[in-house]
């Protein structure tokens, strides 16, 4: 039975198309360039069959997407095979480009991302941003969006869009950050302060962390949840393969859960909170060392030497992530748990005592914590790759643009 011309159904990062013809045409648009993405290179008739769509159908798609420079052809896809070889199909390595951003408390960071997952230009500022009006940073920020930018048009490549990942609550309207509380920053509104004439998405640096794991990660289920550490702590969770966002978008912060509600107060204004014991300044404090630019690098060359007191501090760490992650274990119940972020770089001393506290507080069997291969890199890897994701998604709209 056809469905009713204002039935809309959701693409894969999000976006619902209508369920028109127009809006299936804009779908099957999207069911090829997944397929050629996901497979490197295709033949038309092989991505016919791995869609169900006729291999006419599927010509005047490719036709389409080859015109708008999504898709290019590499040539006869098996010149040895008996008849005439079907033409390889492959994403486009030139064209459109995920612009990703990442502000963290102690650096600004921006990549370009093509269709094919490549980092093709990048740039980074290191430097404290806490406590500074926003603006300055911002500005900083827009400086660097277009030095990646120009580097990007000079390897054929144009923005489709720019993503900003941020270590703060984002209002739902995806420009507006609520509350940044390592950055001191309150209803902030990025969109009026980032000119670039970009289409703008903004969200929390877990959240995109998590997004990246899904999408980059080796083997990560689609039900997971992602704990990420910068000078704060930040969680995403994955429900099958779909962020859970809670109602005003704000699910996910781990680091201000309490550990021990008479601990110390927190920047967010409660006390005891994770960050307190397991952030970044909280273990080097723990450790007896002074806050640095590579404190994660610091943490790990001092605990590989076997240095007491830093081992001591992270096992301590660890500890606190265990109590907090064990509360979001049994509600939740996850297929994992992955470290991303800082606390991958230390995972090696924080696990033993994680795990121990995993396994004596879960309900169920001990929940298994993998560690994140992407590192810090996963903030700005996943918001560009949202940009690449929503032109994969919904490739009509690069026509729009031309």
């Amino acid at each position: 039975m056809t469905a009713p011309p204002h039935e809309t159904r959701p693409t894969a990062t999000g976006r619902a198309l209508p369920d028109t013809q127009q809006g299936m045409r804009r779908r099957n648009l999207a069911r090829v360039m997944h397929a050629v993405s996901a497979e490197g290179s295709l033949s038309r008739a092989a991505v016919a069959s791995r869609i169900g769509l006729t291999r006419a159908a599927v010509s005047t798609l490719v036709d389409e997407l080859i015109r708008w420079g999504l898709l290019e052809e590499l040539g006869p896809e098996r010149p040895s095979r008996v008849g005439r070889p079907g033409s390889a199909l492959a994403v486009s390595g030139h064209g459109p480009a995920g612009i990703g951003a990442e502000v963290g408390v102690d650096h600004l960071a921006v990549c370009a991302v093509d269709l094919r997952g490549a980092v093709r230009a990048r740039a980074v500022r290191h430097g404290a941003n806490r406590g500074r009006n926003p603006g300055p940073v911002v500005e900083e920020l827009t400086g660097l969006v277009r030095r990646v930018v120009a580097d990007a048009e000079r390897e054929g490549l144009w923005p489709a869009g720019l993503a900003v990942a941020v270590p703060g609550l984002v209002a739902r309207d995806g420009h507006t950050v609520v509350h940044a509380p390592n950055l001191d920053w309150h209803g902030t509104d990025l969109g009026a302060l980032l000119p670039t004439g970009l289409p703008l998405t903004v969200d929390n640096e877990a959240n995109f962390g998590a997004l990246a794991e899904l999408w980059l990660g080796d083997a990560t289920p689609r039900d997971f949840l992602h704990v990420s550490a910068e000078i704060g702590i930040g969680a995403a969770v994955v429900v099958d393969g779909q962020l859970l966002r809670g109602k005003r978008g704000f699910a996910g912060e781990l680091g201000h859960v309490p550990v021990r509600p008479d601990g110390p107060r927190c920047a967010c204004g409660g006390r005891g909170c994770l960050e307190q014991y397991a952030g970044e300044e909280a273990v080097l404090r723990a450790a007896g060392l002074e806050s640095r630019e590579d404190a994660v690098g610091l943490l790990a060359r001092q605990a590989g030497a076997d240095h007491e007191g830093v081992r001591r501090a992270l096992h301590d760490a660890g500890t606190a992530l265990g109590i907090a992650l064990t509360g979001a274990v049994n509600l939740l119940d996850p297929e994992s748990v992955v470290l991303g972020g800082a606390l991958a770089g230390l995972a090696p001393w924080l696990l033993p005592a994680l795990e121990a506290e995993l396994a004596d507080r879960t309900t169920g069997p001990a929940c298994p914590v993998a560690v994140s291969r992407l590192g810090h890199e996963g903030p700005l890897l996943g918001a560009a790759h949202s940009v690449v994701r929503a032109v994969l998604d919904d490739p009509a709209t690069v026509a729009e643009r031309l």
